[in-house]
Protein backbone atom coordinates (compact mmCIF):
# COMPACT_ATOMS: atom_id res chain seq x y z
CA UNK A 1 0.00 0.00 0.00
CA UNK A 2 1.26 3.12 -0.63
CA UNK A 3 1.92 5.75 1.86
CA UNK A 4 -0.90 7.94 0.70
CA UNK A 5 -3.35 5.22 1.19
CA UNK A 6 -2.02 4.56 4.61
CA UNK A 7 -2.36 8.15 5.63
CA UNK A 8 -5.79 8.23 4.28
CA UNK A 9 -6.74 5.05 6.07
CA UNK A 10 -5.36 6.22 9.37
CA UNK A 11 -6.94 9.67 9.38
CA UNK A 12 -10.31 8.73 8.09
CA UNK A 13 -13.00 9.17 10.45
CA UNK A 14 -16.20 9.19 8.76
CA UNK A 15 -17.77 12.62 8.96
CA UNK A 16 -20.69 14.05 7.05
CA UNK A 17 -19.73 17.30 5.35
CA UNK A 18 -23.25 18.70 5.79
CA UNK A 19 -23.22 18.60 9.59
CA UNK A 20 -21.10 21.38 11.14
CA UNK A 21 -18.80 20.93 14.06
CA UNK A 22 -20.19 21.45 17.56
CA UNK A 23 -18.09 24.56 18.21
CA UNK A 24 -19.45 26.14 15.02
CA UNK A 25 -22.95 25.46 16.19
CA UNK A 26 -22.20 26.98 19.63
CA UNK A 27 -20.68 30.21 18.30
CA UNK A 28 -23.39 30.55 15.68
CA UNK A 29 -26.02 30.25 18.41
CA UNK A 30 -24.25 32.91 20.52
CA UNK A 31 -24.12 35.31 17.57
CA UNK A 32 -27.77 34.60 16.79
CA UNK A 33 -28.74 35.34 20.39
CA UNK A 34 -26.76 38.63 20.45
CA UNK A 35 -28.27 39.77 17.13
CA UNK A 36 -31.77 38.64 18.25
CA UNK A 37 -31.41 40.54 21.55
CA UNK A 38 -30.27 43.70 19.69
CA UNK A 39 -33.21 43.31 17.29
CA UNK A 40 -35.64 42.80 20.15
CA UNK A 41 -34.26 45.71 22.19
CA UNK A 42 -33.67 48.37 19.48
CA UNK A 43 -35.07 47.53 16.05
CA UNK A 44 -38.45 45.99 16.88
CA UNK A 45 -39.61 48.92 19.12
CA UNK A 46 -38.70 51.45 16.41
CA UNK A 47 -40.32 49.31 13.76
CA UNK A 48 -43.44 48.99 15.93
CA UNK A 49 -43.51 52.77 16.47
CA UNK A 50 -43.20 53.43 12.74
CA UNK A 51 -45.88 50.85 11.92
CA UNK A 52 -48.21 52.32 14.57
CA UNK A 53 -47.71 55.81 13.15
CA UNK A 54 -48.43 54.56 9.66
CA UNK A 55 -51.51 52.75 10.95
CA UNK A 56 -52.75 55.92 12.60
CA UNK A 57 -52.09 57.93 9.46
CA UNK A 58 -53.86 55.38 7.33
CA UNK A 59 -56.80 55.14 9.74
CA UNK A 60 -56.90 58.95 10.00
CA UNK A 61 -56.81 59.18 6.20
CA UNK A 62 -59.58 56.62 5.94
CA UNK A 63 -61.61 58.48 8.56
CA UNK A 64 -61.01 61.77 6.75
CA UNK A 65 -61.93 60.15 3.44
CA UNK A 66 -65.12 58.73 4.97
CA UNK A 67 -65.95 62.12 6.49
CA UNK A 68 -65.31 63.87 3.19
CA UNK A 69 -67.35 61.24 1.37
CA UNK A 70 -70.20 61.61 3.86
CA UNK A 71 -70.03 65.39 3.48
CA UNK A 72 -69.99 65.03 -0.31
CA UNK A 73 -73.02 62.75 -0.16
CA UNK A 74 -74.81 65.20 2.13
CA UNK A 75 -73.94 68.05 -0.23
CA UNK A 76 -75.11 66.00 -3.21
CA UNK A 77 -78.37 65.20 -1.45
CA UNK A 78 -78.84 68.87 -0.56
CA UNK A 79 -78.06 69.86 -4.14
CA UNK A 80 -80.57 67.35 -5.47
CA UNK A 81 -83.21 68.66 -3.06
CA UNK A 82 -82.49 72.24 -4.11
CA UNK A 83 -82.62 71.20 -7.76
CA UNK A 84 -85.98 69.51 -7.20
CA UNK A 85 -87.26 72.61 -5.40
CA UNK A 86 -85.97 74.82 -8.21
CA UNK A 87 -87.73 72.63 -10.77
CA UNK A 88 -90.97 72.84 -8.82
CA UNK A 89 -90.57 76.61 -8.46
CA UNK A 90 -89.88 76.93 -12.20
CA UNK A 91 -92.97 74.86 -13.01
CA UNK A 92 -95.04 76.99 -10.65
CA UNK A 93 -93.70 80.20 -12.18
CA UNK A 94 -94.38 78.90 -15.71
CA UNK A 95 -97.93 77.97 -14.72
CA UNK A 96 -98.46 81.34 -13.06
CA UNK A 97 -97.07 83.14 -16.12
CA UNK A 98 -99.32 81.06 -18.38
CA UNK A 99 -102.35 81.95 -16.23
CA UNK A 100 -101.38 85.62 -16.16
CA UNK A 101 -100.89 85.55 -19.93
CA UNK A 102 -104.31 84.01 -20.41
CA UNK A 103 -105.93 86.56 -18.12
CA UNK A 104 -104.10 89.41 -19.86
CA UNK A 105 -105.18 88.01 -23.22
CA UNK A 106 -108.79 87.72 -22.02
CA UNK A 107 -108.62 91.27 -20.65
CA UNK A 108 -107.20 92.54 -23.94
CA UNK A 109 -109.93 90.71 -25.86
CA UNK A 110 -112.65 92.19 -23.67
CA UNK A 111 -111.06 95.65 -23.97
CA UNK A 112 -110.83 95.26 -27.74
CA UNK A 113 -114.45 94.07 -27.89
CA UNK A 114 -115.56 97.02 -25.76
CA UNK A 115 -113.58 99.41 -27.97
CA UNK A 116 -115.08 97.83 -31.10
CA UNK A 117 -118.57 98.10 -29.60
CA UNK A 118 -117.92 101.74 -28.70
CA UNK A 119 -116.64 102.47 -32.22
CA UNK A 120 -119.65 100.71 -33.78
CA UNK A 121 -122.03 102.60 -31.49
CA UNK A 122 -120.29 105.87 -32.31
CA UNK A 123 -120.52 105.03 -36.01
CA UNK A 124 -124.20 104.20 -35.68
CA UNK A 125 -124.88 107.45 -33.85
CA UNK A 126 -122.92 109.41 -36.45
CA UNK A 127 -124.78 107.62 -39.24
CA UNK A 128 -128.10 108.32 -37.55
CA UNK A 129 -127.18 112.00 -37.11
CA UNK A 130 -126.07 112.22 -40.73
CA UNK A 131 -129.22 110.42 -41.88
CA UNK A 132 -131.37 112.83 -39.87
CA UNK A 133 -129.46 115.78 -41.32
CA UNK A 134 -129.80 114.41 -44.86
CA UNK A 135 -133.51 113.67 -44.34
CA UNK A 136 -134.02 117.20 -43.04
CA UNK A 137 -132.11 118.69 -45.96
CA UNK A 138 -133.93 116.46 -48.44
CA UNK A 139 -137.31 117.40 -46.98
CA UNK A 140 -136.56 121.07 -47.22
CA UNK A 141 -135.13 120.62 -50.73
CA UNK A 142 -138.06 118.45 -51.69
CA UNK A 143 -140.44 120.97 -50.21
CA UNK A 144 -138.91 123.78 -52.28
CA UNK A 145 -138.97 121.64 -55.36
CA UNK A 146 -142.59 120.69 -54.68
CA UNK A 147 -143.53 124.35 -54.24
CA UNK A 148 -141.74 125.24 -57.48
CA UNK A 149 -143.51 122.42 -59.30
CA UNK A 150 -146.83 123.37 -57.79
CA UNK A 151 -146.36 126.96 -58.93
CA UNK A 152 -145.55 125.76 -62.41
CA UNK A 153 -148.50 123.37 -62.50
CA UNK A 154 -151.01 125.76 -60.97
CA UNK A 155 -149.62 128.70 -62.74
CA UNK A 156 -149.84 130.94 -59.81
CA UNK A 157 -147.55 131.73 -56.92
CA UNK A 158 -147.95 129.78 -53.75
CA UNK A 159 -146.57 132.50 -51.58
CA UNK A 160 -148.51 131.81 -48.53
CA UNK A 161 -146.33 130.03 -45.98
CA UNK A 162 -149.20 128.12 -44.41
CA UNK A 163 -150.31 126.82 -47.76
CA UNK A 164 -146.75 126.04 -48.66
CA UNK A 165 -146.18 124.08 -45.41
CA UNK A 166 -149.48 122.23 -45.77
CA UNK A 167 -148.69 121.30 -49.39
CA UNK A 168 -145.22 120.09 -48.44
CA UNK A 169 -146.53 118.04 -45.52
CA UNK A 170 -149.27 116.48 -47.66
CA UNK A 171 -146.76 115.66 -50.40
CA UNK A 172 -144.28 114.09 -47.92
CA UNK A 173 -147.06 112.09 -46.26
CA UNK A 174 -148.07 110.70 -49.64
CA UNK A 175 -144.42 109.77 -50.33
CA UNK A 176 -144.09 108.05 -46.96
CA UNK A 177 -147.32 106.09 -47.48
CA UNK A 178 -146.13 105.04 -50.96
CA UNK A 179 -142.76 103.92 -49.49
CA UNK A 180 -144.51 101.85 -46.80
CA UNK A 181 -146.81 100.25 -49.31
CA UNK A 182 -143.79 99.45 -51.57
CA UNK A 183 -141.76 98.04 -48.66
CA UNK A 184 -144.67 95.90 -47.47
CA UNK A 185 -144.95 94.03 -50.75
Amino acid sequence: MSSINLLAAEGTTEQNPLIPEPYDIFWSAVCLLVIGFAFYKYVIPRLTTVLDERSEKIEGGIAKAEAVQAEAEATLQQYQEQLAEARLEAARIREEARNQGQSILAQMRSDAQAEADRIVASGHSQLEAQRQQIVTELRSELGRTAVDLAEKIIGQSVADEAKQAASIDRFLAELDSNDRIGAGR
